[in-house]
């Protein structure tokens, strides 16, 4: 069985493009890091302390923890805590690229598979008024770095360079050739 620790809904989708039938089991952990770790290790540092935690309970299971992070001037924007917080992102997204990192790692009993997917995106210059309209639609509450590119976010987007569903939060042509290294060698 596969397990996706992971109770994000962009994921859930995603994840139903290489496996049909699948179990969420959500690790509830605390999202620390050591300061010392260079910013693009955090999500697939992140991923593998998910995944490892919910492998405990499913030793033979195949198990995927993931994080996605977006990066900007040697910083990494998480989740917006406030309207406030969302708007001094899209500011600081506005008419600039950025790297959105997510990283997965997967562990089936002993094996474990670590790896991060890098996407550069680019966004208009946007007016103080677009950024408050586009927090009007609630998108940006519960997403890294304040937008979803798969919804309205979609408008703020000039370009990307890269795996487009790596950006939405799952990187599913990569996983795909990644878990068929883990399901082909039982």
């Amino acid at each position: 069985m596969i397990i996706l620790a992971s109770n994000s809904p962009r994921r859930k989708e995603l994840l139903r493009l290489i496996c049909p039938t699948f179990a969420i089991e959500p690790a509830n952990i605390v999202e620390t890091v050591d300061k010392n770790l260079p910013l693009p290790e955090i999500p697939a540092h992140l991923a593998r302390k998910k995944a490892a935690h919910v492998r405990q309970s499913h030793p033979d299971d195949i198990v995927i923890g993931c994080d996605t992070g977006v990066f900007i001037n040697n910083m990494m924007l998480g989740k917006p805590g406030s309207d406030r917080s969302a708007f001094e992102m899209l500011r600081l997204l506005s008419g600039k690229t950025h790297r959105v990192i997510t990283g997965c790692a997967l562990y089936r009993g002993e094996r474990e598979i670590v790896f991060s997917q890098v996407t550069e995106v680019e966004f208009y210059p946007l007016t103080d008024e677009e950024i408050r309209a586009y927090i009007e639609t609630g998108e940006p509450a519960d997403k890294a770095g304040a937008y979803g590119i798969q919804g309205k976010g979609a408008l703020l987007v000039k370009q990307i360079k890269g795996d487009y569903n790596n950006v939405v939060g799952l990187p599913v042509a990569l996983l795909h050739r990644k878990l068929q290294l883990l399901t082909d060698s039982k």
